[in-house]
């Protein structure tokens, strides 16, 4: 089945380059101009990927991905301005999976989307993987915390079924390059911030936790509870 990708930029050379180069390399591409016209259209159709602006007039890419991720587990691939560091994180924050720095090329970015959905494919096909009180079922993407349904984000869940791989500490690169799948993993610290809300959604107290630890001078560990 081919992939089904939401592009949505108030830009309209961006936009359709975007969606040119996406349709180029086989996907089904649809464009939008605002965020409330991206709201409608992943509430009314499934999509594989949505690749969102941050800076949209009215509702912002932030607050769109913010929404979305309160209805929705599609991946969230943000553009961002290469100045807007600010806008990153909370785009990570709000639940993105990836972002692309403005000016980006077109194979960058198509490469991106294609190791989103090649990700989120082999991890369909996997098994089950628990860590204590920590369930991933990573056939039908879901996870469970003492037996309560968690909702997470795709790269929110890919990190954490990483972690339950091996009883170790992963360093930042090692979890950037697993989830990037490339040994260009750009800026490290975005790990921390899908830690930081991993933890909101797993741990019963987020400044003292239990199952995703920090192991200083490495980078972080499950732990079984």
């Amino acid at each position: 089945m081919t992939a089904r990708v939401l592009v949505v930029d108030d830009e309209e050379a961006i936009r359709d380059a975007v969606c040119y180069a996406l349709r180029s390399d086989g996907y089904e591409v649809d464009g939008r101009e605002t965020g409330e016209e991206a709201l409608d259209a992943v509430r009314a159709e499934p999509w594989d990927v949505l690749v969102l602006d941050v800076m949209l007039p009215g509702l912002s890419g932030i607050e769109v991905c913010r929404r979305i991720r309160a209805e929705s587990d599609v991946p969230v691939l943000l553009l961002t301005a290469r100045d807007a560091e600010v806008d990153r994180v909370l785009g990570l924050e709000s639940g993105a999976d990836d972002y692309v720095v403005k000016p980006f090329s077109t194979p960058e970015l198509v490469s991106r989307v294609r190791a989103i959905l090649r990700r989120r494919e082999l991890d369909r096909g996997a098994s089950f993987r628990r860590v204590g009180d920590v369930e991933l079922d990573l056939a039908r993407y879901e996870a469970h915390v003492a037996g309560e349904r968690v909702r997470l984000t795709p790269t929110e869940f890919r990190l954490l079924s990483l972690l339950a791989t091996e009883e170790r500490a992963f360093t930042r690169r090692e979890i950037m390059s697993h989830l990037w799948e490339s040994l260009h993993v750009g800026d490290e610290r975005a790990v921390d911030v899908h830690v930081a809300n991993i933890r909101r959604k797993i741990e019963g107290d987020e400044a003292e936790p239990r199952r995703l630890v920090t192991v200083r001078g490495v980078g972080y560990r499950l732990v079984g509870v």
